[in-house]
């Protein structure tokens, strides 16, 4: 008897996704998935080094990437992400650039990385002006002002955690401080929180409803743009790169609080136990 389920194998999409070694959060990434799309992820070798801009460097060599990308070639995914901020945005524009051309040379697939992502959402929301939010060193979060400058952006603030090794342990409650802390410093456009090691899942609407602005996150931009090369989108709770309601910015100004967000319930505070689910 032949019966073929929605969503089944004869249904199902691969999203190739290559992450460092140390990534830690695979399911966040699949609660951004929808059921008829399955991800095939793999890991880069592991290397001796906490995070800095050296690791950066590593994880993100093309021959790395090259040989993370024929592991999965067996499996035959649509398109590949390259899921690192830091891996991503340490040779600039150019760099990143010539990462997707190396992991599409080895797959032949469409390719994406994080950081190119995060230049999408900024185009695709009409975001000039961001504030930052990174668990990184200063010299890591430096290294991402410069990034988001030569693509285009202006950062308004920043708030970093000095972090180097064990992010995916940070709990949401820091990360939502934080956001406060970096948006205070000057009127921002959106708000982008770095590093695919660092749980947002559950806080990007909470933000947005509190600093009335959109709320983009490394995960976030990288399943939202790898998705959209497979014609479809990703999947979550209200936000506004998913949903697509926020009206275009005008760049140097931002959204009014009368605009955004259109319809929103305030979403709950979550219990201490929930935001360390999975993290700890």
């Amino acid at each position: 008897m032949d019966i073929t389920f929605l969503g089944g194998p004869r249904g199902q999409r691969g999203l190739g996704v290559v992450a460092p070694f140390d990534f830690a959060l695979d399911r966040e990434l699949w609660r951004w998935t929808p059921d008829d799309v399955s991800l095939h992820l793999t890991r880069t070798p592991y290397v001796p080094v906490e995070v800095s801009l050296d690791l950066a460097r590593r994880v993100s060599e093309h021959e790395t990437l090259g040989d993370a990308v024929r592991t999965l070639i067996a499996v035959a995914p649509e398109a590949v992400a390259y899921a690192c901020a830091s891996g991503s945005f340490v040779g600039g524009v150019a760099g990143e650039r010539a990462m997707c051309e190396a992991m599409t040379r080895a797959g032949a697939m469409p390719s994406v990385t994080t950081s190119g992502a995060l230049t999408e959402a900024l185009a695709e929301l009409g975001a000039r002006r961001v504030a930052l939010v990174t668990p990184y060193t200063e010299s890591v979060t430096r290294a991402l002002e410069e990034y988001v400058a030569e693509a285009g952006g202006t950062v308004t603030g920043r708030a970093f955690m000095g972090l180097t090794r064990h992010i995916w342990k940070v709990p949401y409650r820091e990360v939502v401080e934080m956001a406060h802390r970096a948006v205070r410093c000057g009127r921002a456009d959106a708000l982008f929180i770095s590093c695919t090691n660092l749980p947002t899942y559950d806080v990007i609407p909470q933000l947005e409803a509190e600093l009335r602005i959109p709320v983009i996150s490394a995960n976030q931009v990288t399943m939202w743009a790898a998705l959209r090369r497979l014609g479809t989108r990703a999947v979550g709770p209200y936000q506004a790169l998913l949903w697509g309601h926020l009206p275009r910015l005008s760049g140097s100004g931002g959204v009014s609080a009368r605009a955004w967000p259109p319809v929103l319930r305030e979403p709950p505070v979550l219990p201490e136990e929930e935001q360390q689910e999975g993290w700890t």
